[in-house]
């Protein structure tokens, strides 16, 4: 490839940033359509049969296709979104949507959630256009909309109505491809599968008053609080599934943290205390099932007792996980509260799972190797949503994977991701360019 691909990924990321497609989970927000055409704008040119897909106004996707030279060879796909989450300017270093560079960096919303690796693919399949070169089958690059907001005018909407044209024998989307260093050398997680997604709205009843006699009132607020402090509480036990099993085995920690990570009984505790925030959250979430309170509404005037309130839960499951057992923990959770709370549920998406004996996992780990001699693959389960459950529904065979430079830690990634100060360096850029290079000049056969 050429040598300043890592130069043009970076300007694409920046332009991709200031685009600021923010997507508050509102029909009415994104406004991907902006990123569509830029997107078109780079990728318009010899070689590649373009598509923009708009079901919602504004919402836009594109999909770009390099023909390969066999009907009957596999196709991939790169999937990558356009959107990003809300940021508050103030808590920044920098302005979110400045898309600046800074010291070799890329600061802004979206630099690794997934800004990056979408604007890597895009330039990555350009060059491999203008070059001419033909796969054995179909190489498909996707710049979907909505995925921040669990793909309902993206992803959802293109496997439901467009199959064929999205359709594919195997994908690669965010994230994945840190390098961890371990006993034995460098491992590099792959995302194989990712937990379950159920988000809902319990509504917590009491009874309305006057707010200047409060003694013995039904008070749904009061109430709400108990709730939350309970479901806070409450502690699924830890399932040491086979993922997360191959996962730690393979990354070659000391023996006494692989221990306590393998044991139901101990990592919970172990969790607890382990210094590295970053890990412990993630060990922690790829274990249990989590129920998280993010949003509150309640109340009508400052002088009445409130007799609704109504918080949203991001419950996010573990393989084997399904509504009723969902119902199940949030009764054992609440107790005796539970007859005076109704539950509304939004999404109700099961964990998902790829097999990694494929001849997918084989061409990622030989062509990562080209950057990390020596390196070896390991299964990861996330523990958000990604768009690959889609087109896992579909058999299609769907990672997420990237490359990222020694410079970028494990720790930071998941400090900044949907959080403050989000970055990446133009080494990481450029690596993550030359992977889709070479994955999409691999056999998949």
């Amino acid at each position: 490839m050429p040598g300043d691909v890592a130069g043009e990924a970076a300007e694409l990321l920046q332009q991709l940033i200031r685009n600021a497609c923010v997507n508050n989970g509102t029909a009415e927000s994104g406004h991907e359509r902006r990123s569509a055409e830029v997107l078109r704008d780079v990728l318009e040119g010899p070689g590649l049969d373009l598509e923009v897909h708009e079901p919602t106004p504004g919402r836009a996707s594109l999909v770009a296709r390099l023909e390969g030279r066999r009907r009957d060879a596999p196709s991939l796909a790169l999937l990558g979104h356009t959107d990003v989450v809300p940021a508050n300017g103030e808590d920044w270093r920098h302005d979110p949507f400045g898309g600046e560079l800074i010291d070799g960096e890329v600061w802004g919303r979206g630099a690794v959630d997934m800004l990056n690796l979408t604007a890597s693919m895009a330039v990555a399949v350009r060059h491999l256009a203008d070059e001419g070169f033909r796969p054995p089958g179909d190489v498909v690059f996707i710049g979907v909309a909505d995925e921040e907001a669990l793909g309902t005018h993206g992803a959802a909407w293109l496997t439901e109505h467009l199959r064929d044209a999205v359709g594919v024998d195997y994908l690669i989307t965010e994230a994945g491809g840190f390098p961890m260093a371990g006993e034995g050398g460098i491992r590099l997680p792959v995302i194989t599968g990712e937990k379950g997604v159920f988000w809902c709205t319990l509504t917590v009843r009491g009874t309305p008053g006057h707010a200047s006699q409060p003694l013995r009132t039904d008070n749904a607020l009061v109430k709400a609080a108990e709730v939350v402090r309970r479901l806070a509480e409450h502690q699924p036990p830890a399932d040491i599934h086979e993922t997360w099993r191959t996962f730690i085995s393979g990354l070659g920690l000391p023996d006494d943290y692989t221990t306590a990570l393998l044991d139901a009984d101990r990592i919970g505790a172990f969790c607890d205390e382990l210094p590295f925030l970053g890990l412990a959250r993630q060990a922690h979430a790829c274990t249990h099932t989590t129920v998280a309170p993010t949003i509150v509404h309640g109340g009508t005037k400052v002088n009445v007792i409130p007799d609704r309130v109504q918080l949203d839960l991001d419950i996010r499951t573990l393989p084997g996980w399904d509504r009723p057992e969902v119902e199940q923990m949030l009764d054992d959770a609440l107790g005796d509260l539970a007859p005076d709370v109704g539950i509304e549920w939004h999404s109700e998406d099961l964990a998902s799972i790829s097999p990694t004996e494929t001849p997918l996992w084989s061409a990622l780990e030989r062509v990562a190797q080209r950057s990390y001699p020596g390196a070896r693959c390991v299964p990861f389960l996330t523990v958000g949503a990604t768009d690959a459950r889609f087109f896992r529904r579909l058999g299609t065979v769907s990672y997420g994977f990237g490359l990222f430079s020694e410079q970028l830690t494990f720790e930071q990634y998941a400090a900044m991701f949907h959080g403050i100060d989000e970055r990446v360096d133009v080494a990481s850029l450029g690596l993550s360019a030359q992977l889709w290079d070479g994955l999409v000049r691999e056999s998949l056969e």
